[in-house]
Formats: structure tokens, C-alpha cells, sequence
């Protein structure tokens, strides 16, 4: 069937309604095949980066804290050797 002859007999709202029937379908199917499964390979791709990037914030921590004490006893260290040779 040819669509002018689909207006002409049942009318331009009828085919209309039908054709945004159809599209509404088209993209409803598109969304939950396709989207869907996307997102939802996002979020657990998500997941893993913010569990890594929360390893490495504590690993970052506990190098810090490393750090501070070497300076810490490498101050202390300093301050003693400077004792022993006003001594």
C-alpha cells in the first residue's frame, strides 16, 4: 500500500498516529537492547576505577606517612649530631 492511499482512506491523523506509534517502538527497542547494556558496562567500569582510585588514595596515605617519619627521625638525627658537637 502506497501511503497517499493510506491518508486517503483512513486519514492523515490515523496514519500519523501510527507512524509515531511505530517510532516510538523503534527507539524503545533501541534503548533497552542497546543503551541499557552500554550503561550498565559504564557502571561497573566505574566501579573498578573508583575502587582503584581508592587503593591508590590509601596507598598515597601511607606514603605520606612514610615520608614524615624519615623526616621526622632525619630532623631528630640532625638535631642530635648538632648536640654532640656543641659538646
Amino acid at each position: 500500500m502506497d501511503i497517499v492511499q493510506l491518508v486517503s482512506e483512513f486519514g492523515f491523523p490515523v496514519v500519523m498516529v501510527v507512524g509515531l506509534g511505530y517510532f516510538v517502538y523503534f527507539v524503545w527497542q533501541t534503548v533497552t537492547n542497546k543503551i541499557d547494556p552500554a550503561v550498565e558496562q559504564m557502571k561497573i567500569t566505574i566501579i573498578r576505577l573508583t575502587d582503584q582510585l581508592r587503593l591508590l588514595d590509601q596507598d598515597m596515605i601511607r606514603l605520606q606517612e612514610k615520608v614524615n617519619t624519615v623526616l621526622e627521625l632525619k630532623e631528630e638525627e640532625n638535631e642530635q649530631e648538632q648536640k654532640n658537637r656543641k659538646e
